[in-house]
């Protein structure tokens, strides 16, 4: 069965095809810049033995000329992988928000497609793409079941204690505000492979998603008791421009007192704060490169975010009871000795003792990084949020 994994964003489109049940991708690839002149296409193509990359410059007005590119690529005479797109008998879809309506994996009809288009003003600026990313394959893959995967779904399974605000009862009961939470197929993958590598009966995990955003879940036995991201994702951890937790008080001070208006407000949490607010660099990398240059300011910043990261850790062993594993995950999570030792400082008396050897090294796969008789064991698992998708869908249509 082909599945095909598209994550359609505002500007860009990235897939990738798999020959299901291989996990392993046949082609990825990722569209950017669409409705520019210059837009880009970077296609790779797995069945040689030696991956093949296939890259172009061109103007594409929309997403549709984007995703017709890509089957142009896809049933190619020479590097192609399908003779033609019929052969596409699944599209995975990831939408961002699914609200409370979804809190599983879905296949679009036309009343999945309202819903996702009445959860815009939750998700302004991913699910009109997502749901544009769904559109375009139906006409380009019409033989094709769609269907979506939320981000939030894996989130849905928190107590109301945890998902509901301290606010009047007809904000959540009316308007639906409320802890939603979002990177949820990334951490379902990795608390899944971690259970695995685990191996015991019961399993209570942390996953860390570092990225540019960032976030933190609570999972027991696969069941996600609490996370970081809230009713949007700007809560929780610092992240690569938005601020994580901050006082409600300083956006009140920001309109009455500076005249600051939603729209500067918006720009200033969102895309100008967290490690770019703090430092003038949003990658970790070139962060990294100013603290061994002697920069304070981002010395200072790596603390703040690693910090944070400990806040979370410690909650959440309190929310779980106690603690098996910490996972690391994500570009940050997966590549950064740094932070992952810093996060774990000063945990010795939850049992987390980190093997900085260990740490420091890079290899594929799943990586143990704690001490060999630590109490709770230190992960890096890689994320594979597109395989993820293809396996839920493969697994929906199973039933």
């Amino acid at each position: 069965m082909n599945i095909f994994v598209v994550n359609s964003g505002s500007s860009s489109i990235k897939y990738q095809l798999f020959r299901w049940p291989n996990q392993q991708p046949v082609c990825s690839g990722l569209v950017e810049r669409i409705g520019y002149s210059n837009a880009t296409i970077t296609h790779k193509v797995f069945t040689t033995g030696t991956p093949q990359e296939i890259q172009r410059t061109l103007a594409l007005p929309d997403h549709e000329a984007g995703l017709r590119e890509v089957v142009a690529l896809l049933t190619d005479a020479e590097q192609g992988v399908l003779q033609d797109p019929a052969e596409v008998q699944v599209v995975g879809h990831r939408v961002v928000h699914g609200g409370e309506s979804f809190a599983a994996t879905t296949e679009v009809n036309d009343e999945v497609k309202a819903e996702i288009r009445r959860l815009f003003a939750l998700a302004p600026l991913h699910n009109p793409a997502n749901l544009l990313g769904i559109e375009v394959a139906e006409r380009i893959f019409p033989q094709a079941r769609q269907i979506a995967v939320f981000d939030t779904a894996f989130h849905q399974t928190l107590p109301e204690k945890a998902f509901r605000y301290a606010l009047p009862e007809k904000l959540y009961t009316e308007e639906r505000i409320r802890v939603y939470g979002f990177h949820g197929t990334s951490h379902q993958y990795v608390a899944a492979q971690a259970t695995a590598y685990l191996d015991q009966p019961e399993t209570r995990l942390i996953t860390l998603h570092l990225g540019n955003g960032c976030s933190a879940a609570a999972v027991h036995n696969g069941r996600c008791l609490d996370t970081s991201m809230g009713f949007g994702p700007l809560s929780g951890l610092v992240m690569g421009t938005r601020t994580g937790d901050l006082d409600p008080s300083v956006v009140l001070h920001l309109m009455g007192q500076l005249g600051y208006s939603a729209e500067q407000i918006s720009a200033l949490v969102n895309k100008e704060s967290g490690m770019l607010g703090l430092t003038g660099l949003s990658d970790m990398r070139d962060i990294t490169k100013a603290i061994e240059q002697g920069n304070a300011s981002a010395a200072l910043a790596y603390d703040l975010y690693a910090y944070r990261i400990r806040k979370y850790i410690g909650a959440y062993a309190a929310v779980l009871g106690g603690l098996d594993a910490v996972v690391f995950t994500a570009g940050v999570g997966e590549n950064d000795a740094l932070v992952r030792s810093k996060a774990c400082e000063g945990l010795g008396f939850l049992g987390i003792e980190l093997n900085e050897e260990e740490n420091k090294q890079r290899r594929p796969g799943i990586r143990e990084i704690s001490q060999p008789n630590a109490r709770v064991k230190v992960l890096v698992v890689p994320t594979n949020e597109e395989l993820e998708i293809a396996s839920q869908c493969a697994t929906l249509l199973a039933r």
